[in-house]
């Protein structure tokens, strides 16, 4: 059969290519496709329903830590964005701008939203008053347009979809608690539902959002050896508050300036679990995110549609009630080996096999996407195995990624041996750093590697100070260098 050669057929290996493994897995999973405008996607279904359990789980998080969602305007008037010149300048490469309201020529321009400081500013400007109004704790969930230059699926995109936490507080220390908070909250998201390590620090001055005070990153090693930022926590103190005018009567009847916080992650998370986990024969969807938690294929032969089927079909009901997401594969079009290629390429974590031999042993096959085990199961014992084994997909995967991480972070102390690091083997690099942009700049330039991440000073290790990798100064900033996204 034509489709099922096509389907089948084997993969670029990730050793040998991995941006094109990459982009094949995307496309054959059918997560995404490329649209007709340059640089941006079209998310297909099973792609999107990763996105919606992702969403789920996170804006549950989001929403009990006492976050409420909202929506602003995708149209920026360009007057807004002006106000903040800093702000502008750090988005106008990728600005995308509307000029024309049907014919008719615009008395301003309107970006197209590269994020929503100036437009949510604006509106908080009007709403708050007094300190009674604080904190105000808002989200939403929207699209964003960056006119990018190098596009990817998932990873980069001229249109990509994200939430963005907005809120402000009386105090700086209010603002600064949110924001350690959030950078806390993405951390265990990331591992808890993703099964992907990262770790976590304060970017550099230059690596900072603009108009930002400070900002934290979470940052992810994929598969490839490079990093990937998976999300960032803002502390915007009263850059933006002087900028809008969101002034409020204190408790001694002053007026004062708000201190804010934004944050996010996006799309690019869905890009970051197929790389961490995936193989050579597709996706690794871990439990938590998978739109399909199990499949079952019903093994043909003989009268399989009334001694099978039958089994096929109580065994998913069984499985539905008991709230896993399980599908049945039931399709007379396709062999049971084309069924099994094509439900591992999907990166389903658990697949049921059942056929005529299994029922007259009163059992079933599973087998596992993230290790290949199969294993005979007794159909009473069905659903708590099934429960069990998925708890165990999800912790299996979080610790491979975890010791992938290990084994390819790096200490060293000499820049000679640094370079030679992120040239032959990748990975994260520990390492000092003397705080001068001229030795990160430099560093970036010869060996393309950049500053992940400075840690913060709970999370460091081993010596509190040491030389920096370039210049040799004595230095107490330990940071994360490596090849990026």
């Amino acid at each position: 059969m034509k489709n099922e050669e096509r389907l089948v057929k084997k993969i670029t290996q990730k050793s040998k290519d991995f941006s094109k493994w990459y982009v094949e897995i995307i496309k054959k999973a059918e997560m995404a496709d490329y649209a007709p405008i340059k640089g941006m996607m079209v998310i297909r279904p099973y792609g999107f329903a990763v996105w919606e359990n992702l969403q789920n789980l996170l804006d549950l998080r989001i929403k009990e830590t006492g976050h409420s969602n909202a929506y602003f305007p995708l149209f920026i008037p360009e007057s807004l964005l002006e106000k903040e010149a800093e702000h502008l300048e750090g988005f106008s490469p990728e600005v995308a701008w509307v000029t024309h309201g049907g014919k008719e020529e615009l008395e301003e321009r309107l970006a197209v939203r590269p994020t929503s400081e100036a437009i949510i500013g604006n509106m908080y400007s009007k709403w708050i008053k007094s300190y009674r109004d604080l904190p105000v704790l808002i989200n939403q969930w929207a699209n964003i347009v960056r006119w990018e230059k190098v596009t990817r699926p998932f990873l980069r995109t001229t249109e990509f979809l994200w939430q963005e936490g907005h809120t402000v507080h009386e105090t700086a220390e209010e603002a600064q608690k949110e924001t350690m908070m959030i950078l806390e909250l993405y951390k265990e998201f990331a591992e808890s539902e993703l099964a992907i390590p990262v770790i976590s620090g304060i970017k550099t001055e230059r690596e900072k959002f603009a108009g930002a005070e400070a900002t934290y990153c979470v940052e992810a090693l994929m598969a490839d050896g490079k990093a990937l930022q998976m999300g960032t926590s803002h502390f915007l103190g009263q850059h933006f508050s002087k900028v809008f005018n969101i002034r409020f009567e204190d408790r001694n009847q002053k007026l004062q300036y708000g201190w804010q916080t934004s944050w996010g992650v996006s799309t690019r998370l869905i890009g970051a679990v197929v790389m961490a986990h995936g193989d050579d024969s597709g996706l690794k969807l871990p439990p938590r995110i998978a739109p399909i938690q199990v499949v079952i294929v019903p093994i043909s032969g003989g009268d399989w549609q009334k001694t099978v089927l039958p089994v096929a079909t109580r065994i998913k009901d069984e499985l539905k009630q008991a709230g896993i997401r399980v599908k049945l594969d039931h399709r007379e079009e396709f062999t049971p080996g084309w069924k099994f290629a094509n439900w591992e390429m999907r990166g389903v974590p658990l697949r049921i096999e059942v056929g005529p031999r299994d029922i007259k042993n009163n059992q079933a096959i599973a087998v596992r996407r993230d290790t290949g085990d199969k294993t005979p199961v007794a159909l009473d014992e069905l659903k708590e195995k099934v429960r069990a084994t998925l708890a165990d997909i999800q912790k299996s995967l979080l610790k491979a990624a975890f010791k992938y991480q290990q084994d390819n972070s790096y200490e060293v102390d000499n820049f000679e041996e640094f370079k030679s690091v992120l040239e032959n083997q990748r990975g994260l690099i520990k390492t000092f750093w003397c705080g001068a942009s001229a030795c990160e700049d430099r560093i970036k330039n010869e060996t393309m590697g950049t500053i992940r991440a400075v840690l913060l000073d709970k999370d460091k290790s081993g010596k509190a100070n040491g030389k920096c990798i370039l210049c040799g100064k004595e230095t107490d900033k330990l940071v994360y260098f490596a090849r990026a996204y």
